[in-house]
């Protein structure tokens, strides 16, 4: 049994979590950006399907990627070096937002980023505390992730492409950004063969919380990221 959460936003301790489905912890709540910011502190975060109600999760091992053991394949190396793409943040929030929506999953049969859940992240966005970054191509979204930041630590809520390495892109510039503004840890939720692949690794939750501890009481003020391009990280210079 999990408990139903009371009307203040008061999180069970995460180790009660259960075992089995990993990392269910409670039900019930609301969304609003009170809620959402004191779980993400505790690494505890919603994920439910439209016929369910909110479910908050934290599991244990905990899938992590640190900005600066992305893994950058020859290929995609070269996508980043010579590509024609332009790289923006926070100009099309709420485009990949949907878009991710929009995307079929492997072994799911819809979306979890229900229209609920799409109009409390973009509070998040409003308030300064949610972020897109977006690969640009001839002009036109082409792909992106999206995410919360909080102290420094950041996230990472969903990804797209409508073309090829359009969000590796956009994780790569994500990483370089984060690096430069001195975030310790990229939070990816739930352990998956791809993440893994780009560098993702588990770690126990009671580390994850440790790391949360000392990145999220520190770090930039929310705000919105500068919308202009960031090319300059990859790109060979003329």
């Amino acid at each position: 049994m999990i408990p139903w959460l009371p009307p203040e936003a008061v999180f069970p301790p995460p180790e009660q979590a259960l075992a089995e489905p990993n990392g269910l912890l409670a039900a019930g709540g609301d969304l609003s950006p009170q809620r959402l910011l004191a779980a993400y502190r505790r690494g505890i975060f919603p994920w439910y399907s439209a016929d369910e109600p909110i479910l908050w999760w934290s599991p244990d091992p905990r899938m992590v990627l640190l900005p600066d053991e992305l893994k950058i394949s020859r290929s995609l190396a070269k996508t980043l070096r010579n590509a024609n793409y332009e790289v923006r943040l926070d100009s099309a929030f709420g485009d990949v937002v949907r878009a991710c929506a929009g995307k079929p999953r492997d072994g799911q049969s819809g979306t979890w980023i229900s229209r609920e859940m799409q109009t409390a992240y973009g509070e998040l966005h409003r308030i300064g505390h949610a972020h897109s970054v977006e690969t640009w191509i001839e002009g036109k979204l082409a792909g992106g992730l999206y995410g919360v930041a909080l102290g420094r630590a950041f996230y990472g809520e969903s990804m797209y492409s409508d073309a090829r390495d359009a969000s590796k892109i956009a994780l790569a510039h994500l990483c370089a950004h984060l690096k430069q503004r001195g975030f310790g840890i990229i939070d990816c939720q739930m352990e998956t063969r791809h993440l893994a692949s780009l560098g993702a690794r588990p770690i126990p939750r009671c580390d994850f919380a440790a790391r949360l501890d000392d990145l999220c009481p520190q770090g930039d003020a929310p705000g919105r990221w500068p919308a202009a391009a960031i090319d300059g990280y990859f790109k060979r210079q003329p």
